[in-house]
C-alpha cells in the first residue's frame, strides 16, 4: 500500500485497468427484518418472527428472568425480506445457492428504470400481463445503460422509479408490484448478467400460473421442465427485495454478495455495494 494512503481501500484489476475499492463507503442494499415492527410481506406467507426459546426453568428472555436471550426465528426466504436465489428455486433436484454465489468482489452495474404500464410496451411474459400490470421492461433497461462502462459488469442491480424509502416495509399483497418482462430478463443474459438483484419481491408476477418466465429466461430453463440437468446457467443468482437509497448514484461499482452458510434453494442476503474510482 503506498505510504499515506488509506487502511480502508483496496486494488483492484480489471480488463487491465486498475481501479481503488472504496471499503469503508459501502452501501448495504439489505432491507432490514424487523421481527416486532413493520416488515415487507408478499405472496401468501406469514410475518418473519422471533418467538423465546421457553422451557419448564427457561423463559429465553433475560427481562423475564432467563440468564440470555434465545431466539427461534421464523420467516420464508423467498417472501420476507432481501434474499438470494439459484436455479434450485425451479427444480426437482436440490441446488443450495450458497454453492453457485461467488466470494469476493463482483464488478457491477447500478441502474434505475421507470416500469410502464402492460398496456404501453408490446413487451410482456407468459401469461399475457394484465391491464394493470407494470413491467421492467427490455427497452428501459437499454436506455439507461452507459454508453461506456469502466468495466464488464456481471452483476446487475435494478432500481425501480419511484423510490420511496416505505418500500423497506411495504405489504405487496396489496399493493401488486413491477416485474421482469422476458424480453428484458434475456437481454441481462446476452449481456453477461450472471447475478441480477431486483428491489421488486420477485422478477415474476406473483400469479403467473406457475410459469416464472422471466426466472426461467435468466437461468436458463426451458418452460415446464424441473430437471436441474437442462439449466443453462446453474452458476447465476437472482437477489430479489434489494433496496437502493436515492443517495447511491447509477453507475460501475464492486459488488460482495454476502450470504449465511444455510442449505436451501434461497437464503437471506446483504449485499454489499462498493465505490470505485480509477486508481
Amino acid at each position: 500500500m503506498p505510504h499515506g494512503d488509506s487502511p480502508m481501500a483496496a486494488w483492484i484489476e480489471l480488463e487491465g485497468r486498475c481501479f481503488r475499492i472504496e471499503l469503508s463507503q459501502a452501501h448495504d442494499l439489505a432491507i432490514a427484518l424487523n421481527f416486532d415492527g413493520l416488515q415487507p410481506r408478499w405472496f401468501d406467507a406469514p410475518a418473519a418472527r422471533s418467538t423465546p426459546l421457553a422451557s419448564d426453568h427457561f423463559s429465553g428472555r433475560v427481562e423475564l428472568g432467563a440468564s440470555c436471550n434465545c431466539s427461534s426465528l421464523s420467516l420464508t426466504p423467498h417472501c420476507d425480506g432481501t434474499h438470494t436465489e439459484g436455479a434450485g428455486h425451479l427444480t426437482r433436484e436440490p441446488l443450495a445457492v450458497r454453492s453457485v454465489v461467488p466470494a469476493g468482489f463482483l464488478p457491477a452495474l447500478l441502474l434505475s428504470v421507470r416500469p410502464v404500464g402492460a398496456a404501453d410496451t408490446a413487451e410482456g411474459g407468459l401469461p399475457a400481463p394484465g391491464a394493470t400490470d407494470l413491467l421492467i421492461t427490455r427497452e428501459a433497461i437499454s436506455h439507461a445503460w452507459p454508453a461506456a462502462l469502466a468495466f464488464t459488469p456481471c452483476a446487475l442491480i435494478v432500481r425501480t422509479l419511484p423510490n420511496p424509502p416505505s418500500k423497506r416495509s411495504t405489504d405487496y399483497r396489496e399493493h401488486p408490484a413491477p416485474y421482469l418482462s422476458v424480453s428484458a430478463a434475456r437481454l441481462m443474459v446476452q449481456r453477461g448478467i450472471e447475478h441480477l438483484l431486483l428491489d421488486v419481491p420477485s422478477a415474476d408476477r406473483a400469479d403467473d400460473g406457475g410459469r416464472l418466465s422471466a426466472h426461467r429466461e435468466f437461468f436458463g430453463l426451458p418452460g415446464g421442465s424441473t430437471s436441474l440437468a437442462q439449466v443453462r446457467r446453474p452458476h447465476c443468482t437472482i437477489t430479489e427485495l434489494v433496496y437502493v437509497d436515492d443517495r447511491v448514484a447509477d453507475g460501475a461499482y464492486l459488488l460482495s454478495l454476502q450470504i449465511p452458510a444455510l442449505g436451501g434453494d434461497a437464503v437471506p442476503s446483504r449485499p454489499l455495494l462498493y465505490p470505485v474510482r480509477p486508481a
